[in-house]
């Protein structure tokens, strides 16, 4: 039997998880804020805490920091919450956390969470840096988008060199860029080297600097940018397309930590690549730490949060999607992936001369006949099996709200699942538009749970 703090404000909530712990044979101590849960584990012995992220006074980042700072060490600590985003989850991981998930969190779920947690009570030390900046465009609550954000955060502050992975437009910079920005090194610079767009004559002196006479109209010493990018990070896109030469001299710094002709202090390398020519030793000194970015047509839940984003970024006054621009945009197989979003987006932002953004406006996506030639239809199955439901499942309830037109009470009926379900998965896949009707409760109600209402302050 082992001691579980649940740091909860929500008491239904707290007592919840209790009930089902106390279940699964465990000892469930609860506390509803920030004191009395650190008063708890500095006077008895806790094997695990599950924390929420939002609780008065004092956020569960801060109690988190302040468990990972106890004399007597920590116990490894799961976040829980309903208002999960890129940054919150970066940071968690950063600090410490075991884990990050949203709620509501299922009895199986539960259950395997804790039994992780107790068989890995390795302590977590050092001292984190100070809260970074917004990571907006790593939306998604996509599990492959969380497992990014969660990878982010493990390797943020590590010297170690990573290897980013993924198809052309799936974000591959901005995750590097992230890496740079949560880690200890973003004080320092992030330098950006594309190594297709420079001549392959020129690359050496990109990369490496030179000295004033090396060559003809070098008549300066010029630094390079892994020297440039000292106590910063290098980031090196497309590396695949140098010729093995050069691909040989990159190892050679890697390996050393020095660059020629004049050296340099060890900076490190964050390297993006796509498929193409490497020398097998070049890719594995670059494989230490691997982050694969999933294309975006097998991540379906994370594409109306991502274009909703890209809206508010776009339209003022604010835009919005209804139920049947969303059901086209999880129709579609998006070769280009995030970019080819965020450019469908900003085009229809501009074309689009009413308030409400309907499938009628994205009819340039099927009429792309180059589009449909380069990419087979969706294959709802592929990937694991919790990607496919993610799928299917996000799709399905897009088009029971637009053939309910937005009525959730009838959409949960077509659905067979209760409203409140109904609620929690709209947000979790970002489906509510804004133009889901105002009679939530018209037409069908469900007597087992007509007396519940969708609670207003979802932790």
């Amino acid at each position: 039997m082992a001691n579980v703090l649940i740091v909860d404000d929500d008491a239904a909530l707290r007592e919840g998880l209790a009930e089902t712990l106390a279940d699964l044979g465990h000892r469930p101590i609860a506390a509803p804020d920030g004191r009395i849960a650190l008063n708890i584990a500095e006077r008895e012995h806790v094997d695990a805490v599950l924390l929420d992220l939002r609780i008065p006074g004092m956020d569960g980042l801060e109690i988190l920091r302040r468990l990972r700072a106890l004399p007597s060490g920590a116990p490894p600590v799961a976040i829980l919450t309903a208002y999960a985003s890129a940054s919150n989850t970066i940071e968690a991981m950063r600090l410490g956390a075991f884990d990050h998930l949203t709620k509501p969190i299922g009895r199986d779920d539960l259950m395997s969470l804790v039994s992780r947690m107790l068989r890995s009570r390795e302590a977590v030390t050092g001292t984190p840096p100070p809260s970074a900046e917004s990571d907006d465009e790593l939306i998604g609550p996509s599990d492959a988008m969380r497992a990014v954000q969660k990878m982010i955060g493990l390797v943020a502050d590590s010297d170690a060199t990573v290897l980013i992975t993924g198809e052309t437009g799936t974000g591959k910079e901005l995750v590097a860029r992230a890496i740079h920005r949560h880690g200890r090194r973003s004080g320092g610079p992030f330098v950006a080297v594309n190594c297709a767009a420079i001549p392959s004559e020129l690359l050496e002196s990109e990369l490496f600097g030179h000295v004033r006479g090396a060559f003809t109209g070098a008549i300066a010493d010029r630094k390079g940018a892994f020297r440039d990018a000292d106590r910063g990070t290098l980031f090196l896109d497309e590396v695949g397309d140098m010729d093995f030469v050069m691909q040989a001299k990159i190892l050679r710094a890697l390996q050393e930590r020095t660059v020629t002709p004049v050296g340099g202090r060890p900076a490190r390398i964050v390297a993006r690549v796509r498929a193409g020519r490497f020398r097998e030793d070049l890719f594995y000194r670059l494989n230490v730490v691997p982050i694969n970015l999933i294309p975006l047509r097998e991540r379906v839940a994370d594409i109306v949060p991502l274009a909703e984003y890209f809206l508010r970024q776009t339209t003022e006054p604010m835009k919005r999607l209804n139920g049947d621009a969303a059901a086209h945009l999880l129709a579609y197989p998006w070769p280009g992936n995030v970019r080819e979003l965020k450019n469908a987006i900003e085009r229809v932002a501009i074309l689009c001369r009413s308030g409400t953004i309907s499938a009628a406006d994205f009819e340039f996506l099927s009429r792309d006949g180059a589009h449909e030639k380069q990419v087979p239809a969706q294959d709802w199955t592929r990937g694991d099996l919790s990607t496919a439901l993610s799928r299917l499942e996000s799709f399905m309830i897009a088009r029971a709200l637009r053939e309910s037109k937005g009525n959730r009470t009838d959409a949960a009926k077509r659905l067979g699942i209760h409203r409140q379900l109904l609620y929690s998965k709209v947000q979790k896949y970002g489906l509510d538009s804004g133009e889901l009707s105002a009679n939530h409760t018209g037409g069908v109600v469900n007597p087992d749970n007509s007396h519940l209402e969708p609670p207003e302050n979802t932790k």
